[in-house]
């Protein structure tokens, strides 16, 4: 399984605003890109599902820009992506949202390998909040004496 540009894209922005969440100042959408080396009319798009999402806001005028809607340690890494993507369903037939979809669901021996694979996905991005991956680049930083961080 192989997640879009989009979500790795969307992961890396919202990084960027939670790096700089403490300044309580919005961060401009070509600061972003710049950092963080994503297209500023791509970036665009993905901060409006972001906003319409719940997790940015919005800042307009000549000092504005994006927002974390709430504390880095109250957003995951699965919000971001499922905002972004939709559901984590590594098949039809696991749909987080209807997991009873599937019509040979009874005695499908691979659907319970599918469900273990969505489960283990979830699990590990919904473990993982954009303070945690704060903590991650500040340690990448230290360790490698480096300005940029890149996930």
């Amino acid at each position: 399984m192989k997640f879009s540009t989009r979500a790795r894209y969307g992961l890396r922005a919202m990084l960027e605003l939670a790096l700089n969440y403490e300044l309580k100042e919005p961060i401009p959408l070509f600061q972003i890109a710049e950092r963080q080396l994503i297209s500023e009319g791509y970036l665009e798009q993905m901060m409006n599902v972001l906003r319409k999402g719940g997790l940015v806001r919005s800042v307009r005028g000549a000092q504005g820009g994006y927002l974390l809607s709430r504390e880095p340690s109250r957003i995951t890494a699965g919000e971001i992506v499922r905002c972004l993507e939709g559901p984590l369903n590594p098949t039809d037939c696991v749909s987080e949202e209807d997991p009873e979809n599937c019509v040979r669901a009874e005695f499908c021996v691979t659907r319970k390998l599918w469900e273990r694979v969505r489960v283990a996905i979830a699990t590990v991005l919904d473990g993982a909040t954009l303070a945690d991956m704060c903590k991650e680049a500040e340690n990448l930083r230290r360790s490698k004496d480096a300005d940029m961080y890149y996930i």
